[in-house]
């Protein structure tokens, strides 16, 4: 397959400026690029460095999270990842040739993002590369830049370059390692990264042909073209099909990686009589594993430099933007002096229980999907022969369990609830989506107004009383989500949106007058049944890393 190339810059390629860098990114993959764009967009520069000058050989991560698109849609790259993207939501799970169930991870409307998108990883970086050149005086994208030393003191960093003109030296206060599973700055700092190694291999392909399979995710549990063992099937753009199948331990990589190998297997599934050409192929195993701490002095690890997972679940590639998601709002406030420095420590706090969670769910997928005890098959093939009628049993099929937002709910950004529990969204929540009306007349989407600076979210049923709070909530962005619709709302209010369908109000679980904290990566903060003044001030005081502050200072 010819791949788009990644631009470089042009000849010669200018010497790095001296000065001191606010952060520097070590890896240009997906992650790195987002790391990049967020912080653009809160005004603080980057500099990336990438060691090549490629795109991502053959799909690699496809499978693209709600939460995901989400984030991209909040940085202005979104909608380009949907337009090309494969969308779907339904899953199908099959044993032989018997269809255990089916299911559907959006089943309700009134989302702007599908449940999931499938698009090559080449095609999201080139997507994101592009968006850097959106901001030249923020953004320094630096290919054929390999960082071959990294030194700390307790206000930054020093790293060695080695560029096309030679060796530079770089200073940076913060550096974030996007820098992947094999990560250099891992193993130059001596960071041990404990984990499980599963010594299953399997085969993936990317395979164009014209073929009729359905737009979702196939599974097969022992098919029939693939007698013992499991296959998965996802539809990528440009009539590219990705197929796995699992080896078994003690398959040779370089034997079943040969297309003369691959090429029966995939027959097996689609027959002979339909055209097709193998576009690319590999043979790995895997391992679950995990830095124990993110965040080493003024280096931050983010993506698969920091936790690794299996494939299956989608949730290497999302948790890693999510990272960026986390932990750029952060720094950002930190490198502005509006919030301390142990605010990054949060970052490892939350982002360490999204690893952990990954990681407990890819580990026990890979045990289902390959039971290695006595025990372990009985229970799978105990829970397959239940699954077709068995809805408890469903639930206990683990084909990868899909990848999901991680709650942070508990954890030291978060206000306590003081509301009573129910139905809906609480502290530590991602926000949901839901479509609105403005004062205008417009239709749109509330997370369009939700993320970037601290927000006010407000349910209201009426007009009484907002044109006081902006006022006594300096600082914040104000969002009033309302049951009616309100054309005289009051002008020093941000945002007054007509709830018209009632969607928002449903699943935020929010009656009138019911307040949400919202932080800068869309989770939310805290909630109120009513306005209150000191309360909000100490929640956004928490929420920005300054217990006790108020609310001017934390803002």
């Amino acid at each position: 397959m010819t791949l788009p190339p990644r631009p470089v810059p042009p000849d010669p390629i200018p010497a790095l400026a001296a000065g001191r860098r606010p952060v520097v990114v070590i890896g240009a993959g997906p992650v790195g690029l987002t790391c990049a764009i967020d912080l653009a967009t809160r005004g603080v520069p980057v500099v990336v460095l990438d060691e090549d000058d490629t795109v991502a050989t053959g799909s690699r991560a496809i499978c693209w999270a709600k939460r995901t698109l989400e984030i991209w849609d909040r940085l202005g790259i979104g909608q380009p990842m949907v337009d090309k993207g494969v969308t779907w939501s339904v899953g199908r799970v099959f044993r032989g040739e018997r269809e255990l169930y089916r299911f559907d991870l959006l089943p309700e409307s009134g989302h702007r993002r599908p449940a999931f998108v499938n698009l090559q990883q080449y095609y999201v970086e080139e997507y994101l590369i592009a968006r850097t050149r959106d901001f030249p005086d923020l953004i320094d994208l630096r290919w054929n830049h390999a960082v071959t030393d990294l030194a700390q003191n307790g206000q930054g960093a020093r790293l060695t370059v080695a560029t096309p003109d030679g060796e530079q030296v770089v200073e940076a206060e913060w550096v974030i390692a996007a820098d992947g599973a094999r990560s250099p700055t891992r193993t130059r700092m001596g960071l041990p990264f404990p984990g499980q190694r599963f010594e299953e291999r399997f085969l993936i392909a990317d395979v164009r042909m014209s073929a009729d399979f359905p737009t979702e995710r196939l599974f097969w549990f022992a098919p029939t073209f693939h007698a013992g063992q499991s296959a998965l099937m996802h539809r990528q753009p440009d009539d590219v099909f990705r197929i796995d199948f699992q080896l078994g331990p003690d398959a040779d990589p370089e034997l079943e990686r040969q297309p003369e190998r691959v090429m029966p297997r995939i027959r097996a599934i689609v027959g002979e009589d339909v055209p097709l050409s193998l576009e690319w192929c590999s043979v790995y195993a895997f391992r679950c594993a995990r830095l124990e701490r993110f965040v080493h002095g003024r280096v931050v690890f983010a993506g698969d430099s920091a936790h690794v997972v299996s494939p299956f679940g989608a949730r290497g590639g999302n948790g890693g933007i999510q990272d960026a998601d986390n932990l750029c709002w952060k720094l950002a406030l930190v490198l502005q002096g509006a919030a301390p420095e142990s605010l990054i420590a949060t970052y490892d706090e939350e982002r360490g229980r999204a690893a952990d969670e990954n990681i407990l769910n890819s580990s026990r997928t890979t045990t289902f999907m390959t039971p290695k005890t006595r025990a372990e098959r009985h229970f799978r093939d105990g829970v397959l022969d239940l699954a077709t009628e068995a809805p408890f049993a469903r639930r206990l099929l683990n084909a990868g369990r899909l990848s999901r937002p991680c709650r942070l709910a508990g954890l030291s950004l978060q206000t306590p609830d003081p509301c009573p529990p129910a139905a809906g969204l609480g502290p530590g929540d991602p926000c949901a989506d839901a479509p609105v009306v403005d004062a205008a007349g417009g239709e749109g989407w509330l997370l369009d107004r939700l993320g970037g600076p601290f927000t006010l979210l407000v349910f209201a049923d009426g007009a009484a009383g907002l044109d006081r709070l902006a006022e006594l909530a300096p600082g914040l962005r104000v969002v009033v989500v309302a049951s009616a619709a309100m054309p005289g709302a009051p002008a020093r209010t941000t945002d007054v949106l007509h709830d018209a369908q009632g969607l928002a109000a449903r699943r935020y679980g929010a009656g009138p007058g019911t307040v949400f904290l919202i932080r800068p990566d869309a989770h939310i903060a805290a909630r109120f049944p009513s306005f209150d003044s000191a309360r909000l001030a100490d929640a956004l005081a928490r929420a920005g890393g300054r217990p006790g502050a108020v609310v001017e200072e934390a803002a």
